[in-house]
């Protein structure tokens, strides 16, 4: 039999009250697929987005306590917030896949409520639920009075009457156990209708319309109204009209004249009968009434507090209480709105912090909650009460600083904040160092809706990310070609090497004393299709970031030992090959590998390779380099640091690594002649490396006199355009025999 939830909409406050859509909770649908099982009914109910309906369901569950009900939920998936499982009102919700919604939204959101009539109890639009407590204590109530009736018509001696309430108490007893039996609706039905006939008999046989016994008509409509549907409502109240028109008729016409007698204790007695158990009733549905509004105000204040919640966590951050992107969207606006009217700007920064990986990797992500809390409250206490601090996400931050008149009130804003993080910052006991890079867009300089103004804000941070950190940039439309163009060339980059556009050159490196060639330096060449020739300078840095040079790498390695291999054949011998390797190839712990499997698949003996690394790896993955370096030293291979001056220059890590040669960057060595302070450094690293017995390689010679300096000072080998400049492989194979002679 199916189930009507009317009822469920009346007795729920603000049913359907749907909130804004920035509150959405939960969605729930109907599911036209779901199957039904026998003695089974599906009910649908409306579901509107940002309703927050375990309340509902609470009352729902409330008002039909024995029923089993199964909700299916569709999911959120901007919020999830949709509660799963058994809750604790006996109701089971099933979360289905919010993704097979997504092709076809149904036009109405509904939820599925399936119903074991045979333990439910009925709910129609016109009543409420019928609780068996309730039929038995009015029936108990109808049964006092009916007593009360057969005392006072035995007393004046109408049996006939005594014979029909005894006939009337045998039903009511009926209707007793049926309530026992859980049946209150059929123990309902058959109270209200024996009532009326035996009323309505009484009134037809005695005194009509001027005897007590139609002061129960009232109470009887009461109790229809209490536990009877709409249908036995009409029903028994078209009957007590039809026998009152009836018994007024008769008399009128004389048919059939009641006899009026005349007014004694017993009457008194029946009236008062009558009277208590309409009383009693109306005592049931006001009590019941004073209850249900008891809890719709508890449940009211259980909605007001649960939208609090689901707006908390839908506009603020966990972590930090900050607003999120969704609420500085929103502050946003209305910035934008107040700044059209005054013709002020409004700004968007975007704050990064600089290195934050590290400190998440090395103690923890629990440590890194607490330093982006205390980073939070320094941010905030840097801006106006009026501004708006925003966390992203991760260590993002988004600052909305409305009523501007120009950009300096920004970079004040900025370097205020810059200047706060300088502090240390003390979490767990250990006082962290924070830095962070700002990029700023304003408001309508550099766009007109959150979006662009954001986008524009994040490319001025990354600016300032590249230019070294710890400082701000504000947003200029060069900026958008940097983008554009490094896109472009990582793109570039990923098919480069399939297509074959990447070059080695070989610049040749000699003894300076002999003047011999002893080995050369592979420097990679890219050109471009439409670009042209690509300097590294400009791509290496890209390939770095974007992770692409790993793949370069294992290029460069393989084809620099194949190409050893092919000079030696041809009678270059004794020719040592410097191949350039990126930190970001050692992170990944398949250099070893790499370099492996280009030595094997060219043939070529490990002594004929040198790897340069660079001062920052040898710091930086100290722990974890230093076995690595021993497995490739054990193989034959060489190491030699490149543009060493340029970094951290620290004797503990050339012992510690056990590196052959050190290269001296070009910067000091071509500014050697003019400036005394690069020769004071060209000489104490050289005399430095002669004592820890390493060989020295000067980078960037271009002329003899620097030449011969460098020979005077004790440095072995060197390379620069003063001999040449990287070659092709076919013009540097020429280059060498020339110079040797063959």
């Amino acid at each position: 039999m199916p189930v009507s939830l009317a009822a469920l909409e009346e007795r729920t406050p603000n049913w359907p009250n749907p909130a804004p859509q920035s509150h959405a909770a939960s969605r729930a649908r109907f599911l036209d697929d779901a199957p039904v099982g026998p003695g089974e009914s599906r009910e649908k109910i409306p579901a509107y987005e940002g309703i927050n309906i375990e309340p509902s369901l609470r009352l729902f569950a409330d008002s039909i306590a024995p029923t089993r009900c199964t909700f299916r939920l569709a999911e959120d998936n901007d919020q999830k917030l949709c509660w799963l499982g058994k809750c604790s009102l006996g109701i089971q919700l099933e979360m289905t896949d919010s993704d097979a919604m997504a092709s076809k939204p149904p036009p109405r959101q509904e939820i599925a409520v399936h119903t074991d009539t045979q333990r439910a109890s009925e709910l129609t639009a016109g009543s409420l639920p019928i609780e068996p407590r309730r039929v038995l204590q009015v029936t108990w109530a109808i049964l006092g009075a009916a007593a009360a009736a057969i005392l006072t018509f035995g007393w004046a001696g109408d049996w006939r009457s005594v014979l029909v309430l005894a006939v009337t108490t045998i039903f009511l007893l009926l209707a007793l156990w049926l309530s026992h039996q859980k049946r209150a609706e059929q123990a309902a039905a058959l109270m209200l209708v024996s009532l009326t006939a035996s009323i309505s008999y009484l009134l037809f046989q005695n005194q009509g319309v001027r005897g007590e016994a139609i002061a129960a008509l009232p109470a009887i409509l009461v109790v229809a109204g209490m536990f009877g549907t709409r249908r036995l409502f009409l029903t028994i109240l078209a009957t007590i009209l039809a026998v009152l028109s009836a018994l007024v008729v008769a008399s009128v016409q004389g048919w059939h004249v009641n006899v009026v007698r005349p007014v004694t204790m017993g009457t008194l007695v029946n009236l008062f009968a009558v009277l208590l158990v309409t009383a009693f009733c109306v005592w049931l549905i006001a009590s019941d009434l004073r209850l249900a509004l008891a809890r719709l105000k508890a449940e009211n204040e259980r909605i007001r507090e649960s939208h609090a919640r689901i707006d908390v966590l839908a506009h603020h951050d966990s972590l930090t209480g900050l607003p999120n992107r969704v609420l500085a969207r929103d502050r946003f606006e209305q910035a934008v709105a107040l700044a059209q009217r005054n013709g002020h700007r409004v700004a968007l920064v975007f704050l990064d912090l600089d290195e934050f990986k590290t400190v998440n990797d090395s103690l923890g992500h629990a440590t890194g909650d607490l330093l982006i809390s205390q980073v939070a409250n320094r941010i905030a206490d840097s801006v106006r009460a009026s501004d708006t601090v925003s966390r992203q996400g991760g260590d993002e931050f988004l600052l909305v600083l409305g009523g501007l008149t120009d950009g300096d009130a920004a970079a004040t804003t900025a370097l205020k904040i810059i200047e706060k993080l300088s502090a240390p910052v003390e979490v767990n006991g250990l006082e962290l160092s924070v830095t962070c890079s700002l990029g700023i867009a304003l408001y309508p300089d550099n766009g007109v809706d959150f979006d662009t103004v954001l986008k524009n804000a994040d490319v001025a941070m990354y600016q300032a990310k590249a230019a070294g950190g710890n400082a701000y940039r504000f947003f200029d439309s060069e900026m958008v070609g940097d983008v554009a163009e490094t896109l472009h060339l990582i793109s570039g980059i990923r098919s480069a090497l399939t297509r074959g556009e990447f070059r080695l050159h070989y610049q040749p490196q000699y003894e300076l004393k002999t003047g011999r060639i002893i080995g050369a330096e592979a420097l990679i060449r890219w050109r471009h299709p439409d670009l042209g020739l690509i300097p590294p300078g400009k791509f290496i840095p890209i390939a770095e970031r974007s992770g692409l040079i790993n793949g370069i790498g294992a290029w460069v390695l393989t084809e620099a030992c194949r190409q050893a291999k092919q000079w030696q054949e041809a009678g270059l011998q004794q020719l040592v090959v410097s191949v350039n390797v990126s930190p970001v190839q050692f992170r990944r712990d398949e250099i070893e590998r790499e370099v492996t499997d280009a030595l094997l698949a060219a043939r070529l003996s490990p002594s004929s390779i040198e790897l340069e690394l660079t001062e920052s790896l040898l710091i930086a993955e100290s722990s974890h380099l230093s076995p690595l370096l021993g497995r490739l030293r054990a193989l034959g291979v060489r190491f030699s640091i490149d543009d060493f001056g340029t970094g951290y220059s620290n004797l503990g890590y050339l012992k510690r690594f056990e590196v052959e040669r050190l290269k001296i960057d070009q910067s000091f060595i071509q500014h050697m002649r003019e400036d005394p302070n690069a020769e004071g450094v060209v000489r104490a690293i050289i005399e430095m490396a002669h004592s820890l017995k390493l060989e020295l390689v000067a980078e960037g010679i271009e002329d003899s006199p620097t030449l011969d300096r460098l020979i005077e000072l004790g440095c072995e080998f060197g390379q620069g355009f003063h001999w040449s400049a990287a070659l092709p492989p076919d013009e540097f194979f020429d280059f060498v025999r020339k110079a040797r002679g063959i």
